[in-house]
């Protein structure tokens, strides 16, 4: 399976023409929008991802900056229906159907779950106390059996340091550490904290980090591309 990961495009996508190789499967692990209040913002991301022809499947969940999304869910899922390309998951699971027509094979499919809450950060949308009993319901929601998991903000420890001018660690969220750790899925994908992009395996879990912006919020990552065996886990980069 050929994979690309993105996050933090803040409607700067149009600046990825070109950098997406296509495959089969694109994962944007939210904040497509700026301040998050205009509508015009997200459907003009929409259209743009919904436009890309050159991947099987499109993933897409939101994040700080997606207020829009928060502040009007029936209106923007409402919306988000007009576009049959594009998967949006919030606090939800989909599958990737591979056991052949008699389901001889579920050990095939790959499950997806896609939340987009983070601990507070500025008061921004999707945000909840830190160590919160709310914050840790919404980890505990994730399912065990989920293979690729994304989440707007990083995990604690992992890949969750902003870069200069800040410099500040520990950004990631101590509870979503835990429930990774408990559940073991084979990626975690997240942005949010832009200084954090990169890539680190513990050993069971690839983490990426996929913020294509930097501090600056200029584009200076690139999309994450790789060949992935779900069976191994193992990743060949592309």
């Amino acid at each position: 399976m050929k994979v690309t990961l993105i996050s933090d495009t803040h409607t700067k996508h149009n600046q990825l023409n070109g950098d997406l190789p296509g495959g089969d499967l694109l994962i944007h692990a939210g904040d497509f929008m700026n301040s998050g209040y205009d509508p015009m913002e997200a459907m003009e991301f929409f259209n743009w991802f919904d436009k890309i022809s050159i991947y099987d499947t499109k993933v897409l969940i939101a994040g700080n900056h997606d207020r829009w999304m928060q502040d009007k869910p029936e209106e923007a899922q409402g919306i988000l229906t007009g576009y049959k390309t594009i998967e949006y998951l919030q606090d939800e699971e989909m599958v990737l159907y591979f056991d052949g027509p008699n389901g001889d094979h579920p050990e095939d499919n790959i499950r997806i779950y896609g939340s987009p809450w983070q601990p507070e950060f500025y008061n921004w949308a999707f945000n909840l106390p830190r160590n919160g009993e709310a914050l840790k319901a919404k980890w505990d929601a994730i399912p065990e059996n989920t293979d690729i998991l994304i989440t707007h903000g990083p995990a604690q420890t992992y890949l969750d340091t902003a870069g200069a001018p800040y410099n500040t660690p520990l950004l990631g969220c101590e509870l979503l550490k835990e429930r990774i750790e408990l559940i073991k899925p084979k990626i975690h994908v997240c942005g949010h904290i832009h200084g954090g992009y990169g890539y680190y395996y513990n050993g069971h879990t690839h983490f990426f980090n996929a913020s294509i912006l930097n501090e600056q919020y200029n584009y200076a990552n690139k999309p994450f591309h790789f060949e992935w065996d779900s069976t191994t886990n193992e990743i060949t980069w592309l």
